[in-house]
């Protein structure tokens, strides 16, 4: 098998030439990859009788043939990707991806246009969970076990991105991250390659572990599989238009937060936890500021659902925690019409939609870590005005918080809201009203799946939406799931100059 040795340098030499070989080679695998998956589909409508299965075959086919082209064509490239080419990768194999996985899509049963089929494929693979799909009960079983296989590798994705790439990048204050992520990573496992192994096998045991107690609680195994694949990436698709509220079940909604909350901390503390060093976890400043929001939110909205509905104290909590989990950690799933608790909780799960999970998990949004780096920012900043001579050191998680963390969060924060007001105005010159275009953008740029308001609403979908609102929201998933600078860096002028 070949490896890949992916070498950023920091600082590009003068006149570097962008080479596009290593990038179109290591896409080329990916491609394969994703073509060669298509079997498992394949199979499973095979067994169940549905000719979907040779639309999965061609598609299959198809692929695998392009991803060897682009093998061949490139074989003996060196694989050592400077900063510019490692922007290049990450935004290429998502773009290049989603349409690979667009393509049984748009062929199978379902009569999907292209626009709808890369709409859908690149939510999956963003794992942001919105969906243009209607009769999800009753669409062919080789489907749904793909969405559910997309949202699982743009999971695995995104872990891998937001610990090598993302922290060396200094994305948004990310470089915190960066000894957390390589050196300290390094002394516990010494092969970077060992290193990324045992992470996708946390990855997939904890969902085979999720898939177990859905199938004992109830489901089938192919609604357990999907669930359980679409859980642990955050990413919410499922297997019915009514989301997880078609299985009426408690016991079911308490796994799946579980899990939600379990795929939304940090995988690296998941591997530190298996070397025996289990308090990395939690004493996480990242994990437990996370789970202080989470509790108190979700009993201080439970206790207002028990007070203004005739609900049962558990039931009002146990709805409660379930949607909170769902939309913080950007899952997606419904196991109520929230839109229906009332003004209050449609303003509190607006405002949850920027929230997000931590560094390292397959969450997307705004992440926990740059909410308390900005708690810190504004402490510091009330200090010096009271002693303007002062000396401050600002530690985080033990380790100094240098000045151009600050300052990355801040701009990632500023450019994040300023681009949930671009995209809403765009959306609104579309012709949408002012909930959908609002909470579209926020959620497309969270990748947290539904909207607000009876059109993308937790029991709507975006099937009804313009093609060219898809093709806006298409993008702002992509951008969120990038974390913006990945993408914007591409439409810089100065980025392809030799």
């Amino acid at each position: 098998m070949q490896t890949f040795k992916v070498e950023l340098r920091r600082t590009a030499r003068p006149h570097e030439h962008l080479s596009l070989v290593p990038v179109i080679h290591i896409i080329g695998w990916f491609v394969t990859a994703l073509g060669a998956l298509m079997i498992v589909p394949a199979l499973v409508d095979a067994a169940h009788g549905n000719p979907d299965w040779k639309v999965f075959s061609v598609s299959s086919g198809v692929s695998v043939f392009f991803g060897v082209a682009l093998l061949l064509t490139t074989s003996g490239a060196r694989l050592h990707l400077s900063i510019r080419q490692g922007f290049l990768l990450t935004t290429g194999i998502w773009v290049c991806a989603t349409v690979v996985g667009a393509l049984p899509l748009m062929f199978s049963g379902l009569d999907m246009n292209f626009t709808d089929a890369f709409f859908e494929a690149m939510s999956g693979l963003t794992t942001t969970g919105s969906t243009v799909m209607a009769g999800l009960d009753t669409a062919p079983p080789g489907i749904l076990l793909w969405r559910g296989l997309l949202q699982c590798i743009g999971g695995i994705g995104f872990i891998a991105v937001g610990l090598a790439m993302l922290p060396f990048l200094q994305i948004g204050g990310m470089q915190l991250f960066r000894l957390e992520s390589s050196e300290r990573a390094d002394k516990a496992v010494p092969q970077a390659g060992r290193f990324a192994a045992m992470l996708v096998l946390i990855y997939l045991g904890l969902t085979l572990v999720c898939m177990t107690a859905l199938r004992i609680a109830g489901m089938n195994w192919l609604e357990a599989a999907v669930h359980a694949m679409t859980t642990l990436s955050t990413g919410g698709y499922s297997t019915s238009d009514s989301s997880v509220a078609h299985f009426q079940s408690p016991s079911i909604e308490w796994i799946i937060s579980g899990f939600m909350l379990m795929g939304s901390l940090p995988f690296l503390l998941y591997l530190r936890t298996l070397q025996g060093r289990g308090g990395f976890l939690f004493r996480d400043e990242q994990v437990r500021s996370f789970l202080r929001f989470i509790a108190s939110v979700s009993l201080a909205l439970g206790l207002w659902l028990w007070f203004t509905s005739e609900l049962a104290f558990i039931d009002a909590i146990r709805l409660s925690v379930f949607n909170v989990v769902s939309v913080v950690t950007t899952t997606g799933f419904a196991s109520s019409d929230y839109s229906t608790w009332g003004d209050l909780s449609q303003v509190v799960f607006f405002l949850l939609t920027f929230v997000g999970g931590c560094t390292g998990s397959t969450s997307g949004g705004l992440k926990a870590f740059r909410f308390d780096i900005l708690g810190l920012a504004l402490k510091v900043y009330i200090q010096r005005l009271v002693y303007p001579h002062g000396a401050f050191a600002v530690t985080y998680n033990g380790r100094t918080v240098a000045s151009d963390v600050f300052a990355g969060v801040l701009l990632f924060m500023g450019l994040y809201l300023i681009t949930t007001a671009v995209i809403s105005v765009l959306l609104a010159m579309t012709g949408l009203d002012l909930i959908t275009c609002v909470s579209g953008a926020a959620t497309a740029l969270g990748n947290v799946g539904p909207g607000l308001g009876p059109i993308i609403g937790p029991v709507g979908n975006f099937s009804t939406l313009p093609d060219v609102s898809k093709w806006i929201l298409s993008i702002a998933m992509l951008l969120g799931r990038l974390e913006f600078f990945t993408v914007l860096a591409l439409f810089s002028p100065r980025f392809w100059r030799h």
